[in-house]
């Protein structure tokens, strides 16, 4: 800190000290000038003052800390015109004396008193009633010993201090005022209050003890009428309020982090043992003032009773309070301890509940199953209804699970559509005819949010061995789960461990497949779409081909799916589109009216959830210059069922001039309200049904009836995968005009394609 901003503080120093010298000095030497006494009296006030007013200027203090110091430096103004009167009081008597006339005494009351008002304005008084109990009894114990102490002490001789002071209750009354002050600072020290700082409210406390002290050697000075007591209380109490100020200042941010210590407040027990020592000392039946000083001793005795009664009432109320925080918290830990091993949305064991009993049972060398299992096509309930009726089929399906357990089983979710279950003490047998159950009565139809559903699972299954962890277990049991949703779904696998050659094989083709556009091992080939009954071209279907350095032609029905679960159908979808559009645009270059009428590219799931989809095959057909009504994207059923993302993005295409073929018609999920909701230009019929198309089948039926209902939605039909010249007859008998396979031509290069652009039927 600069010099000049501790020149107040060094020169409330330098007052202090030559007050103090003086006053001891007075003792043994007669000043003939008793002014010089009080003329440091009212410049420390002045000193005070500004060190009070100066801290409640500081921007980092809240705003009721501020007030405070305001109001102190208030105090401190009025504390000089008290010492003023004071002075003047004392220095107009023919005699020097201890005078204290009606103006000062009012002055000093008031300023003890706008002092303690001023303490009870901080925030930290808005305490509980109990707490103010306790706070007027330590008061009224304080007010009743300091008016016993002075009177035994002091007001006894009350000839000697009326001549001194000229009145004895102004003297009495500031003492008890002050002691009253001396309480409330100390309490405010101790139990903080608002964002004082504790160290400032010490200081305080201790220069108003340290002054109440020094008045109350008033008494003892009637030999000394050169002295007063206000040389010693007055410099003492203002310089520290000074230091007081000067540290507020300096603390304008409270230390928050230190906690607030629970003091015992010991002042009641020492007026108790003060006022028992002065009536051993005093004959009580003798005197007025031993009658005065043993009833003085049952108040306070009785006051302090109440105070422990009040103080018992409140520790009592605080341990109710205390035991029941703590049922709560017992409450809270038994739910927190639930939650933790609980999933929250179905309430059955979670990932680390299954793992934690897994554990125990491998560490006891105990027989058990562990059955992985996995809802299909879960996405698409998501998708079409939405995550609230998901989440509703999730709870549903672990009601069947937990319901067709026996009590020593367990079921727990995964996470998303995976649930495990861990089945101990059974054979082969048992284990079937459980599985058995369990996939006949979870996909049995079930109404959820108002809508029907048949939910369809996949189960993997596979025995503990010694040296397993929960890991290997669900490793394993994921594999074999994959291996029963590869064959279809609906039904339960055991794991064997050939299944993890086959993972491993897919894993490392998988690996391949992302790396397949770069290397140049992709290629589109195209398969003619004709008309019925004369086989002319009308259309080409665009087909992927994947040859694998090592294991040569790899079945798009491996590899697609491959694509699927590692995401690299995006990039290996966006490179197919550009060849088709780029191989669209030199028939048309090259054949003109002859070219391909129409080009169909097939489109995934994964690809119609990407948010840029259409905007990336806008830019591609503007591009390439060709016209969108010659292309027609091809997506699912399953992928489009539903109005998410997906049918967004195949409106999309739609709105750019594309025509939109629903593929495979018939083998997932079907609804007959996707026809409308979806903007279908071609429905793709398949080849399961187009197989049995010749026979009396209930495949026939279902194609003959498709024709009606494409025809009359306006809606092209093409039948897929016909091989044989009876299915095109038939098919031609039964209304189509469109179909492909190889009875009419297989896959071929762009090339090949256009060696057959020509007039007349296509050669077989």
């Amino acid at each position: 800190m600069p010099v000049r901003q501790r020149l107040p503080l060094i020169a409330g120093a330098v007052l202090l000290a030559y007050s103090c010298v003086r006053f001891v000095t007075g003792f043994f030497v007669v000043f003939t000038a008793p002014v010089l006494g009080w003329v440091p009296l009212p410049i420390m006030a002045l000193l005070a003052a500004y060190g009070c007013w100066v801290t409640s200027r500081r921007a980092g203090l809240d705003g009721p800390t501020r007030q405070f110091w305001g109001r102190l430096a208030i105090c401190c103004v009025l504390l000089t015109a008290a010492v003023a009167t004071h002075a003047f009081d004392v220095l107009r008597a023919p005699v020097a004396s201890q005078r204290i006339g009606p103006v000062t005494a009012g002055l000093y009351l008031t300023i003890l008193g706008y002092a303690v008002w001023a303490l009870f304005r901080l925030p930290a008084w808005r305490r509980t009633r109990s707490e103010w109990v306790r706070f007027s009894l330590d008061t009224s114990v304080i007010v009743i010993t300091t008016g016993i102490l002075i009177w035994h002490f002091s007001l006894s001789r009350a000839a000697q201090w009326t001549e001194q002071t000229g009145s004895v209750l102004p003297v009495l009354a500031i003492a008890m005022i002050a002691s009253v002050s001396v309480i409330a600072f100390t309490k405010v020290a101790f139990a903080g209050a608002g964002r004082l700082d504790r160290r400032s409210m010490h200081l305080l406390s201790f220069g108003t003890a340290m002054a109440t002290a020094g008045s109350a050697l008033m008494p003892f000075l009637a030999s000394r009428p050169q002295l007063n007591t206000a040389f010693l209380a007055v410099p003492i109490a203002t310089f520290c309020a000074q230091l007081s100020a000067h540290r507020q200042a300096k603390r304008a941010e409270p230390d928050e982090a230190r906690p607030v210590p629970r003091r015992f407040s010991v002042v009641p027990y020492l007026a108790v043992a003060g006022m028992d020592a002065m009536l051993l000392g005093t004959d009580l039946t003798g005197s007025a003032e031993g009658r005065l000083i043993a009833a003085g001793t049952v108040a306070i005795t009785t006051l302090v009773v109440l105070r422990q009664i009040a103080t018992l009432r409140e520790n009592n109320r605080l341990l109710g309070t205390v035991d029941a925080n703590l049922r709560q918290l017992r409450d809270y830990q038994a739910q927190l301890a639930h939650q933790v091993r609980h999933d929250t949305l179905t309430e059955i064991a979670n990932r680390a509940n299954f793992e934690e009993q897994v554990t125990a049972r491998l560490a006891g060398e105990e027989e058990f199953l562990v059955v992985l299992l996995d809802l299909d096509d879960f996405k698409v309930v998501n998708d079409r209804l939405g995550h609230g009726t998901g989440d509703a089929l999730l709870k549903a399906v672990s009601r069947r699970l937990h319901d067709r357990l026996r009590a020593e089983d367990t079921v727990a979710r995964l996470g998303g559509d995976e649930f495990t279950l861990l089945l101990p003490d059974l054979t082969g047998d048992e284990a079937a005819t459980i599985l058995r159950r369990l996939v006949r009565d979870v996909q049995q139809p079930v109404l959820v949010d108002g809508h029907e559903m048949a939910p369809r699972i996949s189960i993997g299954v596979t025995a503990s061995m010694p040296g397993d962890t929960p890991g290997e277990l669900l490793r394993r049991a994921d594999v074999a789960m994959y291996a029963a949703k590869n064959a279809g779904g609906g039904r339960w696998a055991w794991f064997d461990p050939a299944m993890d050659q086959l993972a491993d094989h897919d894993n490392r083709l998988s690996t391949d497949l992302r790396q397949a556009v770069a290397r140049g091992e992709l290629r589109v080939l195209y398969q003619p779409i004709v008309e019925l009954p004369d086989g002319n071209i009308a259309g080409v279907e665009a087909l992927l081909r994947w040859r694998h350095p090592v294991h040569g032609e790899v079945s798009p029905a491996v590899f697609i799916p491959l694509a699927e679960r590692n995401g690299s159908i995006i990039e290996i979808g966006r490179w197919v589109f550009q060849q088709v559009v780029d191989q669209t645009a030199a028939w048309q270059l090259e054949y003109g009216d002859a070219a391909p009428g129409r080009v169909s590219v097939n489109v995934s799931a994964r690809q119609l959830q990407e948010p840029s989809f259409v905007a990336e095959v806008a830019a591609a057909v503007a591009l390439a210059g060709v016209d969108p009504a010659g292309l027609l994207a091809e997506v699912t059923e399953t992928a489009v069922l539903g109005t998410g993302a997906a049918l967004d993005a195949v409106r999309g295409l739609n709105a750019l001039g594309m025509r939109v073929a629903l593929d495979d018609f018939g083998t997932g999920q079907s609804s007959l309200s996707l026809l409308v909701d979806c903007p279908v230009d071609v429905l793709k019929v398949d080849k399961s049904f187009v197989d049995g198309v010749t026979s009396a089948s209930p495949q026939a039926v279902i194609v003959e009836s498709l024709i009606g209902i494409t025809t009359g939605l306006r809606i092209q039909a093409v039948a897929e995968g016909v091989e044989t010249a009876d299915q095109a007859h038939r098919l031609h008998q039964a209304g189509y005009r469109y179909a492909q396979g190889f009875h009419f031509a297989r896959p071929m290069s762009g090339a090949d394609v256009g060696k057959l652009l020509r007039p007349g039927p296509v050669p077989a």
